[in-house]
């Protein structure tokens, strides 16, 4: 449960570093938006327009950021046996058919973030993800197979944390 709680940790330590990165460059655009020198000098001088799109954008992206902070925040500490099925908040662990060890955290939201934690790389991914889907009421030393054609590989659930 220790090793769990400090893994959580660690990853709101690297979603608050997403949410101060989008932040400022949210508040980057907006100065530019608003910078006099921007001010259009004729009806095709659109830079303060396009500053006010980033702008938005980029506001838009730190709020999601703030919300997936909040989230994982809120994230309980899960003690997952080996006997339990996969559930949200569940760190899995999967060994491919090449015997190539894959740790994957199975939170509510910033799937694809991908982090080192005690020498270990972490993947997050979320239940509505395709992976995340499969996983999903799965149990150790389920076997199965993910992706498609050429990219199509083997898994077998080798633990769950």
């Amino acid at each position: 449960m220790q090793y769990k709680r400090k893994l959580i940790d660690h990853l709101i330590v690297e979603l608050d570093v997403i949410y101060q990165t989008a932040l400022t460059a949210a508040k980057r655009a907006y100065s530019t938006s608003i910078d006099k020198a921007n001010i259009a000098e004729n009806k095709y001088d659109t830079l303060a327009l396009e500053a006010a799109y980033l702008a938005e954008g980029q506001a838009k992206r730190a709020s999601e950021c703030r919300a997936d902070l909040d989230a994982i925040k809120n994230l309980t500490a899960l003690e997952c046996s080996q006997s339990d099925a996969i559930v949200v908040g569940a760190l899995v662990r999967l060994i491919d058919q090449h015997e190539k060890p894959l740790s994957l955290f199975l939170t509510p939201v910033s799937g694809g973030l991908k982090f080192v934690f005690e020498e270990q790389t972490i993947v997050v991914i979320t239940q509505s993800s395709p992976l995340g889907k499969q996983l999903l009421g799965k149990f150790v030393n389920d076997e199965f197979d993910f992706g498609n054609g050429q990219h199509k590989k083997s898994y077998r659930i080798s633990g769950i944390d």
